[in-house]
């Protein structure tokens, strides 16, 4: 397999390369596109299944792979870039040479390069804004899913979902599909577990009863948050509950002999384990959106800057286990959704100022108690809470 592909490289970069380079065309964006919801299920497949789909992620990623060594080669030798389009006009002759890849839907290769064009979107708008990041090669186990779109797929009996040239998934329920479905996306996690993701638009907006109290946010690391009228909800730190696990599992991992099964087994019990971190996190996450979309109009929330604060060398891990940016996320999500609002309002001394009279109290992290001349006393982030609502209501900075 990897002989065959060495020669698919030298082929392409050396034979094709003049149609490589002169087939250019503009790359015109669509009109934006209605907002969608993804609905996402465990699947179940037959062993001749799994390994017709295994064999369709070996060929997408041979063809991301080979998009950007592309891509790279013709702007570092000729200082040419090429389209997206351009490259999609030369799949043809591409499964001409190599009909191997006649295996793949032609919309699943076509997803391939659109997804590699986006990668580098992405770049030219971080070069833009001063970051760096170029676009990497994809390993076989960083490149876990492909895509269909109108074709190559059908529903059978609403559980199974069933794809030309690899064979049937069954799908467990979990809740009806709803709306037209637009993209089904295959997956394959780490763990070895497989999950399809249908994209549907035209899907009914989930309506809470009409509400017009508002509500300000303070999020933490001893509490997950704490509101304006003084709910706490605590912090679960899951990642911390499981280190010791993680650590003798990691352990065993780093002992045993590269390549073998052994080794394979110990690493896919390290992944489990990420993966009911995350589950656990990510449910826990969606129950608390959740209720405060359901019960609030108006969400004030602080324009954190994330990517700094987790920098902190002492509080990274705990920043990250708290995931407050997939939190503000999910807020924003649904209440786009169910037609409530969500904004930020900068954080500049919600901390130190006292919510009842407005004078400045100075505080370090250690003092998790506001007393203020005034009488007031509040626990720290109830009067931050405070803080927050009040600055939210009358100076509101729209939620990006």
């Amino acid at each position: 397999m990897n002989t065959v592909y060495t020669v698919l490289f030298l082929i392409v970069g050396n034979g094709l390369l003049s149609i490589w380079i002169y087939r250019h065309s503009k790359h015109h964006r669509g009109a934006k596109q209605d907002l969608i919801r993804t609905f996402q299920y465990r699947a179940y497949c037959h062993h001749v299944t799994e390994t017709n789909a295994l064999r369709w992620l070996e060929l997408c990623h041979t063809l991301y792979n080979l998009g950007l060594e592309q891509r790279i080669v013709l702007w570092g030798q000729f200082r040419k870039s090429i389209s997206l389009y351009s490259q999609l006009n030369q799949l043809p002759e591409l499964k001409r040479t190599f009909p191997e890849f006649t295996q793949v839907g032609s919309q699943v290769l076509q997803d391939v390069l659109e997804r590699l064009d986006r990668t580098f979107q992405a770049f030219f708008q971080r070069c833009k804004q001063g970051k760096s990041g170029f676009p990497r090669f994809k390993s076989k186990e960083r490149y876990d899913s492909f895509t269909l779109k109108q074709c190559g797929w059908k529903l059978i009996e609403n559980n199974y979902l069933a794809i030309s040239n690899v064979g049937a998934f069954k799908l467990k329920l979990s809740r009806p599909i709803e709306g037209r479905i637009k993209t089904v996306t295959v997956r394959r996690a780490r763990t070895g577990k497989w999950f399809v993701s249908f994209s549907c638009d035209n899907v009914p907006a989930r309506r809470f009863p009409e509400s017009q109290k508002n509500i300000g946010i303070d999020v933490g690391l001893k509490h997950f948050l704490v509101d304006s009228d003084g709910n706490v909800v605590k912090n679960p730190k899951f990642l911390k509950q499981s280190l010791d696990i993680l650590a003798r599992r990691q352990q065993s991992l780093s002992r045993k002999v590269k390549g073998s099964h052994r080794r394979q087994k110990a690493k896919r019990l390290v992944s489990k384990l990420y993966e009911k971190i995350a589950d656990q996190r990510k449910d826990f996450l969606h129950k608390v959106s959740n209720s405060y979309i359901r019960d609030f109009k108006t969400i004030f929330i602080e324009d954190l800057k994330i990517d700094g604060m987790i920098r902190n060398k002492y509080l990274s891990r705990s920043i990250a286990d708290a995931s407050w940016g997939l939190f503000f996320e999910m807020l924003r999500a649904k209440a786009e959704e169910a037609g409530r609002e969500v904004t930020k309002v900068k954080p500049n001394g919600t901390s130190q100022l006292c919510s009842a009279c407005g004078e400045r109290v100075p505080k370090s992290l250690s003092d998790r108690v506001h007393v203020c001349s005034c009488g007031c006393i509040l626990d720290r982030d109830h009067n931050a809470a405070l803080n927050v609502l009040r600055v939210g209501q009358t100076h509101q900075v729209s939620f990006a």
